[in-house]
């Protein structure tokens, strides 16, 4: 059950605020096979641990087009959610689908969003409070990026449970007791599955950029290992 905090900001106010905060977990069982995120290969110009090589390698559209697309086949597929965006030297954009909502895609407006399990900023409780957490750091500014990376990290490994929660315990049928309980933190944490990569993402006014992956190794919740990339976006 992942979850992705986004303070969406166009036009920032100074030099030293950022146009896009993105903090996230990544949760899955632990003994899954997975790779760090890095760049691929010889295609230097890509930054990621993840499988959307769809828009990133092999189509020409915006990121709204993109999704309009993926929208006309979202029938076809079980529940997901699609955030695209992009930043550019005249406007910078970002976008959402979720198959299981409105057939049409959203264009973002400045603000801050969260998505979990479901459509975007729906209202769990683990949402709400994560937000709450997210939005008193991103509004905390100026911070460095060293710093603002070490709260919003702080942000996504509170383990504090939010049950009980009807609507989002709702989703989970089939599921033990525990398990509920456990998934209702914003950092999962059981024997077997949980949070195990937390991605801090950072784009500053200037087109800086800081990738931040912190990753659980051998499947051992005291086991982690930090990586962080730094570049300037090409406009």
């Amino acid at each position: 059950m992942c979850i992705i905090f986004i303070k969406f900001d166009p036009r920032p106010a100074s030099k030293t605020a950022y146009r896009l905060i993105l903090a996230a977990n990544r949760d899955e069982f632990y003994n899954r096979p997975s790779k760090p995120a890095d760049f691929w290969g010889t295609n230097s110009d890509i930054l990621s641990g993840f499988l959307v090589s769809n828009y990133l390698v092999d189509t020409d559209l915006d990121c709204y087009s993109y999704l309009k697309k993926v929208s006309t086949e979202g029938h076809l597929y079980n529940g997901f959610n699609l955030l695209t965006a992009e930043f550019k030297a005249k406007q910078d954009h970002v976008c959402y689908y979720g198959n299981r909502g409105s057939t049409e895609p959203m264009r973002l407006k400045a603000g801050i969003y969260s998505l979990s399990n479901s459509l975007l900023d729906t209202p769990w409780k683990k949402l709400l409070q994560g937000k709450r957490h997210f939005t008193s750091v991103v509004n905390n500014q100026p911070l460095s990026s060293d710093g603002l990376v070490q709260e919003l990290l702080a942000v996504l490994n509170n383990e504090e449970l939010n049950s009980p929660d009807p609507a989002q315990e709702s989703q989970g049928e089939g599921c033990s007791k525990s398990m509920i309980q456990a998934v209702s933190a914003v950092c999962v944490r059981t024997p077997d599955y949980g949070t195990r990569t937390n991605t801090i993402i950072l784009i500053d006014a200037e087109g800086n950029v800081t990738f931040t992956e912190r990753t659980m190794l051998s499947c051992d919740t005291n086991n982690w290992c930090t990586s962080s990339f730094r570049f300037k976006l090409h406009t």
